[in-house]
């Protein structure tokens, strides 16, 4: 078993080794991490999604992290219900939206959330709203929904998450 695991959860319309993943992935890598990225393609059931997550049985010797963007977001926080993951980061996620109720609370060691200003997929206040709800770091940045526009930024942030996680006893 790994001794550090990130599970990557990706978005309704993307796939599992999209943009951003691929290089998130790369950086959880370097830092030493094993990766996975299920594929969620074809399943538009966040719920599904959870269950098929949990299915799988994420978990590491050390510190297990979740990635979630979007619906992966969504995902990812109901699954850390269960999983307790050391590190949660999400990435404009989609909460508090009709049909995506995960009914508790995120559990995790740590939580950082970015969102972008100019999302018009998921409302910037959710996020705002969350992390206020879970004391979570929040990064808002002038972007859209994907965030793409601002990978530089992303990896940044990401690799600064995962340093922290990684220490964290």
């Amino acid at each position: 078993m790994a001794k550090h695991r990130v599970y990557f959860a990706h978005g309704m319309e993307s796939g599992p080794w999209g943009t951003k993943i691929t290089a998130l992935a790369k950086i959880a890598k370097a830092l030493g991490c094993d990766v996975e990225s299920p594929d969620y393609s074809g399943e538009r059931d966040p719920d599904a999604r959870v269950r098929r997550l949990l299915a799988l049985q994420p978990q590491a010797e050390d510190k297990l992290i979740l990635v979630g963007s979007s619906m992966g977001g969504y995902v990812s926080v109901a699954a850390s219900c269960t999983l307790k993951p050391a590190g949660l980061f999400l990435l404009a996620p989609a909460l508090y939206i009709p049909g995506f109720d995960f009914g508790g609370r995120a559990a995790a060691g740590m939580i950082e959330v970015v969102h972008g200003w100019q999302d018009d997929i998921v409302p910037v206040d959710h996020s705002i709203r969350f992390a206020r709800e879970h004391q979570a770091d929040l990064h808002l940045l002038v972007a859209g929904h994907t965030l793409t526009e601002r990978m530089d930024d992303l990896n940044h942030l990401f690799s600064a998450f995962m340093e922290r996680v990684l220490r964290q006893n």
